[in-house]
């Protein structure tokens, strides 16, 4: 009886003299990600590595953290313009410190400036165009052909111009692409053995800069590259037969492209086995523009073994310190399409980003941080332990630690996925 009428009392509104219990105090963190569509798988795994840090750790110095999570894709494909529209909502709303994402370069190509006069910091655990944050756009060392040698030249913005205050606002836990050609150069001489290849490009920058920094790192291994052809991302067909049979005539024992799977990516591949001996294990080496799309699986068909793709980001499944946290994972997200390539650096995404604002919040006197104050702190992070090991960031916002992974089709089903099989390390030593 004494128990119900505590109850009854303290269910007593305001007004009849009983206190109301105090508001929450609220910090939001803004989410812009491809929810939907040609990358919605993607970006949903991505989503749930920053709700499961959030669900470990709802509170943080007595605020509780609510995420405003927006989709960035318009009738299934990637748009800059959404995500644009995303950041503005984010910058209009007061409770929103920073942002987690986005997910594409292109996107982030769209927010920085617009974030950067806003002085909301950015924390993506994806992106990799180098000229989101560096120049050149190319080192000279792995451009032995000198074009384009700018971002401008490879019609891009110089990162400088994505900065109009002069202060960087942008952070990322994925390293740049100009190390994925020099990675797959690695693999292909390391492992494969390979002493000849030919290579297939794309006419384009994100194809030529892979193209160029394999070539010069391949080079440099003492490979030889035998012919090279670039191609029409935007042709309705390719037929690369002839120049298959020229570069087999070589010499070659592989072939390196630098393009995506959308583009004609792995029917090079399948064009190979009408030329070469698939069967006797003659590689196809690629980028992640291959390495996250079910499409190159699928034109590759039963010539998907030999296929390998390189991913500018460490695979948390090969790091023993995240296996505890990719098991917990599991057991609350249990079907197999919640957990992605990216998940696990989503949790490490929004694991730096908590350790900015606990400092930022500290600064403000326990009062909720000015939006600049949460980028002074990301910018000072030096040393951050996360569950795919322990990474800073650089002066122009790059992580520290410079990892690529290996991958190759798990089967001939696209359904199938990738799984890992090397890790090129370039923290100690860049290729260049």
């Amino acid at each position: 009886m004494l128990a119900s009428l505590l109850a009854f009392l303290l269910a007593l509104p305001a007004c009849l003299g009983v206190p109301a219990a105090p508001v929450a105090k609220t910090i939001t963190i803004g989410v812009d990600l491809p929810l939907t569509g040609d990358e919605g798988r993607a970006g949903q795994s991505t989503l749930n590595g920053i709700r499961f840090f959030v669900h470990e750790h709802p509170t943080l110095n007595g605020f509780t953290i609510v995420l405003d999570a927006r989709d960035d894709a318009t009738s299934g494909l990637r748009d800059s313009s959404r995500g644009v529209k995303n950041l503005k909502a984010f910058i209009a709303d007061p409770r929103v410190v920073a942002m987690l994402g986005p997910f594409d370069s292109s996107v982030a190509r769209a927010q920085i400036p617009i974030a950067n006069e806003a002085h909301m910091a950015m924390v993506s655990p994806a992106t990799s165009s180098r000229c989101l944050t560096k120049e050149p756009y190319l080192p000279t060392t792995l451009n032995p052909h000198r074009t384009p040698t700018s971002c401008t030249d490879a019609g891009l913005p110089a990162p400088s111009e994505l900065r109009p205050t002069g202060v960087n606002n942008y952070f990322r836990l994925s390293t740049t692409d100009e190390l994925q050609g020099p990675a797959a150069a690695d693999y292909a001489r390391k492992q494969l053995k390979l002493m000849r290849v030919a290579v297939v490009n794309h006419r384009e920058a994100y194809g030529q800069l892979l193209a160029n920094s394999f070539t010069a790192r391949f080079n440099k291994l003492g490979g030889t590259v035998v012919a090279r052809q670039e191609v029409d991302p935007a042709a309705a067909s390719i037929d690369l037969t002839s120049f298959l049979e020229g570069a087999k005539k070589k010499g070659a024992q592989g072939v390196y492209f630098g393009g995506v799977a959308a583009n004609h990516g792995c029917e090079v591949r399948h064009q190979m086995a009408s030329v070469f001996e698939i069967g006797a294990g003659t590689p196809f080496l690629g980028g992640d523009g291959i390495a996250l799309d079910p499409t190159c699986v699928r034109d590759a068909g039963a010539n998907a073994p030999g296929v390998y793709a390189t991913v500018p980001a460490p695979d948390p499944e090969q790091i023993d310190s995240a296996q505890h946290l990719i098991q917990a994972f599991k057991a609350q997200y249990g079907r197999p399409g919640d957990f992605g390539p990216y998940t696990i650096a989503a949790y490490d995404a929004t694991g730096v980003l908590y350790y900015a604002l606990e400092r930022a919040i500290k600064a403000s006197g326990g009062n909720v941080p000015f939006r600049d104050t949460v980028v002074t702190h990301l910018a000072a992070t030096t040393s951050f332990t996360g569950a795919t090991g322990t990474f800073g960031f650089d002066p122009d916002g790059d992580t520290t630690q410079r990892l690529v992974s290996i991958f190759k089709p798990a089967g001939t089903d696209p359904r199938a996925g990738w799984k890992w099989v090397d890790t090129v390390s370039y923290t100690a030593a860049l290729p260049y």
